[in-house]
């Protein structure tokens, strides 16, 4: 197998601050006190004003899989079962979020590839049962598109690795369904050992067709080796600071810091096992992994009916502005709470989209076989 590195060339950056359409007036006004304005008040206004020009790119919702339990529901209207519904995603200034494909632990390996794609047909089948709502979007013009058009863009995955079952071409066949996120953990090829000669050829294959690596779970040998590998941005979908909370899923500094050089994406879990029981402990993970990875590295990740409890304050996908309020007063600037909310998914799925369209026009769709390079 070739190397990656001689397979094709990083494109030039796109989608920098000053070029990238970020979906409304950049910065957008300053929020100004008027004359016996609560002072408490004055940030969560200024926090709505910010989303209303800069909404929300959730980098992980758990609905799919919720639905999957419930004889019937309402996402139009309000859904009291779920954490996430229409009212409360304009509650909450969310203009786009990634529907996770994941599945549950303990399903039988024989059932993943089946499962994931019983899970990508209902988040398809919740779209077009509201269309006035909600709008499938495979890349980043499609996002602003559907923005544009007053709905909240879903983007599919991320999805777990075991549904490509060893195949490069089950990879294709998902992305034409519209996969846009893969969690690379958990298999032969992509395990606490590392990724495999195999699992390089599958990060070539999502760098050709778009894919977006996500890094949350995955061993620290696997995580050096793809951002080593892949000629596109990667993410991590739900991941905080490892040295603030050593949960597992969160990442070290050291890898923190790999991220940002990369300019990759760590996308920081709402979730009070991960980040903390507080807003101002979400608000602490964000400052530490801005610190580290820089403000164009770091973003956010509702992980929204996953099952996990949420810090106070941020309890269900209304709640972003209450996270905004807190970063504006602790001096972050609009510029970089505009990056935190959309700009940077933005920007990495603006890179992921030039570097797959550079990468088809050098080489043909994968033909390897597991056995044939871990073999």
């Amino acid at each position: 197998m070739a190397e990656l590195q001689d397979d094709l060339h990083t494109p030039p950056e796109v989608g920098e601050l000053g070029d990238l359409p970020l979906g409304g007036p950049f910065p957008p006004e300053p929020y100004v006190p008027g004359e016996g304005d609560d002072p408490d008040a004055a940030p969560l206004e200024r926090a709505h004003a910010l989303l209303a020009a800069h909404p929300v790119a959730d980098g992980y919702s758990g609905l799919p899989w919720a639905l999957r339990h419930l004889p019937w529901y309402d996402l139009e209207t309000g859904e009291s079962a779920v954490d996430t519904d229409v009212p409360r995603l304009r509650q909450g200034h969310v203009g786009a979020l990634f529907c996770s494909l994941h599945l549950p632990e303990g399903l039988a390996a024989d059932r993943a590839v089946a499962a994931t794609l019983e899970q990508l047909d209902l988040v398809r089948k919740v779209i077009a049962g509201h269309p006035e709502s909600l709008r499938l979007a495979r890349t980043a013009g499609q996002v602003i598109d559907a923005r544009n058009c007053g709905r909240a863009a879903v983007l599919l995955g991320p999805a777990h690795a075991a549904a490509l079952d060893d195949s490069v071409g089950l990879l294709r066949v998902l992305h034409a369904l519209g996969l846009r996120v893969l969690t690379l953990s958990g298999t032969s090829w992509a395990s606490k050992a590392g990724l495999t000669r195999f699992g390089e050829e599958v990060v070539r294959e999502m760098n050709r067709l778009g894919v977006l690596a996500d890094l949350s779970g995955a061993s620290e040998e696997t995580i050096r080796r793809i951002l080593a590998a892949s000629r596109a941005p990667v993410i991590a979908t739900r991941s905080a600071a490892r040295s603030l909370r050593p949960h597992p899923a969160n990442l070290p500094d050291e890898l923190l810091a790999a991220l940002g050089a990369a300019k990759g994406l760590c996308m920081v879990p709402l979730t009070a096992e991960q980040t903390g029981p507080s807003v101002r402990d979400v608000a602490d993970h964000l400052d530490h992994v801005r610190a580290l990875a820089g403000p164009r590295s770091v973003g956010l990740s509702g992980t929204y009916d996953a099952g996990c409890a949420h810090p106070q304050e941020l309890g269900d996908a209304s709640c972003y502005p209450h996270l905004i309020a807190e970063l504006l007063r602790r001096g972050w600037s609009d510029p970089d709470l505009a990056l935190l909310t959309w700009g940077n998914v933005q920007r990495v799925l603006r890179v992921a989209d030039v570097t797959a369209r550079a990468a088809q026009e050098r080489r043909a769709p994968s033909a390897a076989k597991i056995a044939e390079l871990d073999g």
